[in-house]
């Protein structure tokens, strides 16, 4: 399980930089190492991004995800339903507009004193009341540390951020989470309109 991260030394696979045209948010109980393990159902198809969360289970930091669980998970799980229905398997999918009034990019440094750097900038027209985040994530190879597909796990959040009308830049500074290879961390942005709706999403050197 994630326990064991920091003894592994497989190399990162990062996705590739293909334009984003929808993006799957997926939720895992830290109690339910099973659901971890479990293949995908299905193989995302061609232009749709992954975000995986670990949300706190009842077993607290003896939970078998413990180490991956984010409260800002929680929350984001915790809006979302509020307002939308995530599918049995606990995941919620969104469409990217095709020609976005608002872009992201995301820009990386490298790692200092257990941090990494992240800048993003947005340009264009924000709507009323959209926020934006920046996050760590770390990408895992199907087979990397239990998992049997192909992750993109949600490691650190910043946020939310205020967005206005006309170019936005914002710097933060994300600590190294335990467990988590830096060299498998990739800086991720994006955005949600007050609906939480995500409407967009930018890695590094993948702008969007």
């Amino acid at each position: 399980m994630l326990a064991g991260v920091q003894g592994m030394s497989q190399p990162a696979t990062a996705p590739a930089c293909a334009e984003p045209r929808s993006v799957v948010e997926r939720f895992i109980d830290a109690d339910c190492a099973a659901c971890w393990a479990a293949p995908a159902e299905a193989e995302l198809p061609p232009g749709t991004w992954a975000l995986d969360w670990i949300t706190p289970g009842t077993r607290g930091a003896q939970a078998p995800l413990a180490l991956g669980a984010l409260a800002e998970g929680e929350a984001r799980r915790a809006a979302i339903s509020a307002r939308h229905s995530l599918t049995a398997s606990g995941e919620a999918a969104w469409r990217l507009a095709v020609s976005p009034t608002l872009r992201l990019s995301v820009e990386g440094g490298p790692a200092w004193n257990g941090y990494l750097g992240l800048q993003l900038q947005s340009r264009g027209s924000a709507p009323a009341g959209a926020l934006a985040y920046l996050a760590l994530v770390e990408d895992l190879p199907a087979g990397a540390e239990g998992n049997a597909s192909t992750r993109r796990l949600v490691r650190a959040v910043a946020g939310p951020l205020a967005l206005g009308n006309g170019p936005t830049r914002e710097l933060r500074a994300l600590r190294i989470p335990e467990g988590a290879k830096p060299e498998r961390l990739r800086g991720v942005a994006w955005w949600v309109d007050r609906d939480e709706r995500l409407q967009g999403i930018a890695a590094e050197a993948c702008p969007r």
